[in-house]
């Protein structure tokens, strides 16, 4: 599956600069982006090696990677490589587990994940418990999962994020670079809801090879007019595009390979995107 978007607003980007900034050249033609969900991806087990498994499914799907291409990751398969799903048979529940588990009406099993996951519970609803994930962001759940990991009948696992994703973007970055010679950007991306907005929108939670927060201040408007305020969300525009076509049921495609990505060139994080806790409005 193929989707393509064309910017046909008279701008292009710099694709080498490593600057914090944004750079728009005067003039040129328009820029396209396209996103390829990747053909043949194998269910992700325990230990599997990722890099390896990208590239077999770029050479499926007949694609040899490009500098400035992105590859972008869902979640579930980092964190199946990376032997994250627990057995809730072998978690044990705090007393506090318990009790919170009463007021969301969920098993104190997965409260108990959820409070270890996390560094501050900040909301109790039946259903749902909000916190401040040890990532730094604010989630639903700590972001623990039980769909599409194979419990079957059973229902007695469940999926955490990774330890690290930053680091793990990094990694296969650097691995896929030694292999191709080609320099892309590895984003790992998940669902997760956002304040005062129904729906969960494709998120970026690591991020390796292009900036997570990009700083377009100082650039003029169409007018002239010098922007003051504008930091754009790019790792996270460019997580909810992937995510359209990696769909969220039984769709089977957890790798998409964007192309034409408008970003400037830098070693960049998710961290960037983190919200300083004195500026956060909604807490």
């Amino acid at each position: 599956m193929v989707y393509r978007m064309e910017v046909t607003n008279g701008h292009n980007w710099d694709m080498t600069t490593t600057d914090t900034k944004f750079q728009a050249p005067a003039g040129g033609t328009g820029a396209e982006l396209s996103l390829r969900a990747l053909d043949g991806v194998k269910m992700v087990e325990s230990g599997d090696n990722l890099t390896e498994i990208i590239l077999a499914a770029l050479d499926r799907s007949g694609i040899e990677p490009r500098t400035g291409d992105a590859v972008v990751l869902a979640q579930k398969i980092v964190s199946k490589a990376e032997a994250r799903m627990v057995v809730l048979g072998d978690v044990e529940p705090s007393p506090r587990a318990v009790e919170i588990a009463a007021a969301a009406a969920k098993d104190a099993r997965v409260v108990e994940l959820i409070l270890r996951e996390s560094d501050e519970v900040l909301r109790v609803r039946p259903g749902i418990v909000i916190v401040a994930h040890r990532l730094g962001f604010v989630a639903a759940n700590a972001g623990i999962d039980q769909s599409n990991i194979g419990n079957g009948e059973m229902d007695d696992k469940v999926l955490l994020l990774p330890i690290d994703p930053d680091a793990t973007c990094r990694r296969i970055r650097a691995a896929l670079r030694d292999r191709t010679g080609a320099e892309v950007a590895v984003v790992i991306i998940d669902s997760i809801g956002r304040a005062w907005r129904n729906g969960t929108v494709g998120t970026a939670i690591g991020v390796a090879g292009m900036a997570g927060l990009l700083d377009l201040r100082t650039r003029p408007d169409l007018f002239g007019r010098p922007l003051k305020t504008s930091e754009l969300g790019l790792a996270d525009e460019l997580a909810a595009a992937a995510s359209l076509i990696m769909g969220q049921a039984d769709e089977g495609r957890p790798i998409v390979l964007a192309r034409g990505l408008p970003y400037a060139r830098r070693e960049g994080s998710a961290r960037e995107l983190i919200r300083p806790r004195e500026t956060d409005l909604f807490r």
